[in-house]
């Protein structure tokens, strides 16, 4: 049984970033006050009216295996289990919002004829490890701020929940494994939630499955496939679990877990996706300083620009500023003609709207857009109809000019 710890220090420092930004304390202590009665009273009606309550004298059994489960992860505080009859390989928790209340977590009917003892274990450890780990909190207070279909999330918050729901599942995942100390089981229990299929009666072996899910893993290693979900793909998670529980350091498994973090860090799949960050980045800081002074609407349009990149818009930008910019801007264009001579015009528009960010545009900026587009091989009419466009479409003078 491994002896580290389940937390994952960047889903912890995510969580907190996210919380603070949403104001979580303030808006949870107003909330408090504001609500009518408990907050659980939905979901306690749902569990009460239309699933069975895991009680000891109707589900002995299975009462005894989740409060083994409990008790195993050190977790004392009150919480009512219930199945559910639903064929769906599924379970979900949710964290009481009142101290004191239980907690609840589900397990539905489909689980049972597929999973053995201990994949039921996994499963239930792995709930009780959201509760664990506050995960329903923080998205409590997420649909709170942002209501879905009513409000856009910014962009760049978008891409940290989705990664710290990506890593709370991870997290998740080393609970379950605590719960039932047996890697097999947490791997089988992947692969049957995956395909619904009793991979005992089919005779497939667990180093079988190990090894198809290596195979998988490089796809995802080699810089392809999408990763925009909120749960980690599987090939991922299985990796995760079994480095979890068969690492002997902690340095060789942060090493692994890092490897698989970088699968997370990818936002798209595209090839020049990294040249074109690089590209924003650099572009940004040459045009922003050609009048001595980057300002904050410069500042804010490079990292609103890199969000749709990079999950870290601003770390990213400041290791950019510590090197050479200006190598690495030309690096960047000459990377991304060459695999697409197309995206000349979205780099020169890109360039143009910085210009008009600060809503001040000088004869080094206009002299810069002009030396750039000639050198991407655009003609000086075709570069002077853009900048006109995109003058006519975005710019608006500052109110300093006019007042």
């Amino acid at each position: 049984m491994t002896k580290f710890n389940p937390t994952i220090q960047i889903e912890q420092n995510l969580g907190k970033q996210i919380y603070d930004a949403l104001q979580g304390a303030v808006v949870e202590a107003i909330l408090k006050i504001a609500r009518d009665g408990s907050g659980d009273e939905y979901w306690r009606s749902l569990m009460e009216g239309h699933c069975m309550k895991v009680e000891k004298d109707i589900l002995p059994e299975f009462h005894a295996l989740c409060h083994e489960v409990k008790d195993k992860l050190g977790f004392k505080e009150p919480v009512d289990f219930y199945v559910t009859g639903d064929s769906s390989i599924n379970a979900f928790s949710v964290a009481a919002e009142d101290e004191g209340q239980p907690h609840i977590v589900n397990i539905n009917s489909g689980l049972f004829d597929l999973m053995s003892q201990d994949e039921l274990r996994f499963v239930i450890g792995h709930e009780l490890g959201h509760i664990i780990n506050k995960d329903t909190a923080l998205k409590r207070l997420i649909c709170f701020v942002f209501p879905p279909d009513r409000t856009l999330i910014p962009l760049t918050l978008q891409h940290k929940i989705r990664l710290h729901d990506q890593l709370a599942e991870l997290v998740a995942d080393r609970y379950g494994y605590l719960a039932c100390g047996n890697l097999n089981a947490c791997v089988t229990a992947f692969f049957k939630m995956a395909s619904g299929l009793d991979l005992g009666k089919m005779n497939v072996s667990i180093d079988a499955l190990l090894a198809d899910n290596m195979k998988r893993l490089d796809y995802f290693l080699n810089d392809k496939g999408l990763n925009q979900y909120g749960h980690p793909v599987n090939p991922i998670r299985v990796q995760a679990i079994n480095l979890f529980a068969t690492c002997k350091s902690k340095k060789k498994l942060d090493e692994g877990m890092d490897e698989l973090i970088s699968i997370l860090l990818k936002i798209g799949n595209s090839p020049i996706d990294e040249d074109m960050a690089v590209f924003i980045a650099t572009a940004g800081l040459m045009v922003a300083s050609i009048d001595g002074e980057v300002t904050e609407k410069e500042l804010e349009h490079i990292i609103q620009s890199l969000s749709g990149l990079e999950i870290f818009p601003k770390i990213f930008l400041d290791t950019i500023v510590e090197s050479d910019v200006e190598v690495q801007f030309k690096q960047s264009v000459e990377n991304i003609l060459n695999q697409d001579p197309s995206m000349r015009n979205p780099m020169l528009a890109y360039i143009i709207g910085l210009v008009m960010s600060d809503k001040e545009i000088s004869p080094q900026e206009i002299s810069f857009i002009y030396s750039f587009g000639e050198g991407v091989g655009l003609s000086h009419k075709e570069i002077s109809v853009m900048i006109a466009s995109l003058i006519q479409q975005h710019y608006t003078p500052s109110l300093a000019s006019i007042c």
